[in-house]
């Protein structure tokens, strides 16, 4: 079914991250909905978080919140779900704990626990499975009016991985390192099966409204150089090989496609190599060194920001903001940048630091 969406009032995302030149850099923020509002305190209600993401209602009015708090001040919209949809739809039960985080209270021991043999046999439809995410992304889209352009997102295989072997967050990867190591064949299969219903799950979450998407390899920076070579790197290129392929097939556009390998400062070179249009960097970039990276690509970089500094003085904004205007080189180049923190809001930050952080983004980038 196609659908039909208000003309744009503010495209300056999509054509900053096809590598046009712009006349500001455009801005958002990861986790830019989120619990650090007050408002999403009163949306949310006594529903728990994967309640919120599976009503289409619910999650477009969170999704909604930023733009509205931050009128004119931010270039796009997330669309509020979880990285942890797609395990979900695999067959995997996974719980949002209070104060704890992601909880899979069966996850994959190995190969041999019987649960391996059934994820991998089972023939997942995520145009069922997720069709709540894709009504909230339609719903969005429409509520949006044109304002700006939403992002679709999904989690990357490896990182997908990490949570299905650990159960949920951990800080000795002990779980995952046992499947790269001991079992790197069927780590690998796993691997694959997850970028396939990537590929589907962006295309379709495209078909529902999604102008932009996001991949988010949120462990890269666990991997050694070597193992992100065999474990992330080539599924990573999957998904940015296959899902303009698959959106020609369902006769979409092509969107321009983001990914944000976390932590992994050794691969930005190689991840400017994958097929993506932009690549976010964390906090651990100097912006200038990761300009001289890409060189001559035509690879937009999307960052970095420490989330921290959000906890700061408003003269450390300031000067966290100006050594980014700087270091991305904007005065001279005019493209190439999408203004973000170098990973997602951090919980207790005050909702008018944010806002001074945007507004000191539009002051300092102001074209004389």
């Amino acid at each position: 079914m196609e659908h039909s969406f208000a003309p744009m009032q503010n495209d300056l995302i999509i054509r900053a991250a096809w590598g046009q030149e712009v006349e500001r850099p455009p801005i958002w923020v990861m986790r830019q909905a989120g619990r650090y509002l007050p408002e999403y305190h009163e949306a949310k209600g006594t529903r728990d978080f994967f309640e919120c993401c599976r009503d289409p209602e619910v999650s477009s009015t969170i999704t909604l919140q930023p733009i509205e708090r931050f009128a004119g001040l931010i270039d796009a919209a997330i669309i509020f779900s979880d990285i942890l949809v797609i395990p979900q739809a695999m067959g995997m039960v996974v719980e949002m704990v209070d104060k704890k985080g992601p909880h899979f209270p069966n996850p994959l021991k190995s190969p041999t626990d019987g649960q391996y043999a059934e994820v991998m046999a089972r023939d997942v439809d995520v145009s069922k499975e997720l069709d709540y995410v894709y009504k909230a992304i339609t719903l969005t889209r429409k509520k949006l009016n044109g304002r700006v352009p939403l992002i679709g997102f999904c989690g990357a295989p490896w990182t997908l991985l990490c949570y299905m072997v650990e159960g949920g967050g951990t800080k000795i990867f002990k779980e995952s390192k046992t499947w790269v190591y001991k079992y790197p064949e069927e780590a690998k299969a796993l691997l694959h099966k997850i970028a396939v219903l990537c590929v589907e799950y962006l295309a379709l979450q495209v078909k529902a409204g999604a102008q932009l998407v996001q991949v988010f390899e949120s462990w890269a920076g666990e991997l050694s150089p070597s193992s992100f070579k065999k474990f992330s790197q080539p599924y990573l290129a999957y998904i940015a090989k296959h899902l303009p392929i698959r959106l020609k097939e369902l006769g979409l556009d092509p969107v321009p496609m983001i990914i944000f390998p976390k932590g992994a400062w050794y691969a930005l070179d190689a991840a400017c190599d994958l097929g993506y249009n932009a690549v976010s960097l964390d906090w651990l970039y100097a912006p200038a060194d990761a300009v001289k990276t890409v060189g001559n690509r035509p690879i937009v970089l999307q960052g970095n920001a420490d989330p921290g500094v959000l906890y700061g003085s408003r003269e450390s904004i300031t000067e966290i903001v100006q050594e980014m205007v700087d270091g991305f080189g904007w005065a001279t180049r005019k493209k190439g940048w999408i203004v973000n923190l170098g990973h997602g809001i951090t919980p207790f930050v005050n909702p008018e630091d944010l806002k001074f952080f945007f507004q000191e983004i539009h002051r300092l980038t102001k074209t004389q």
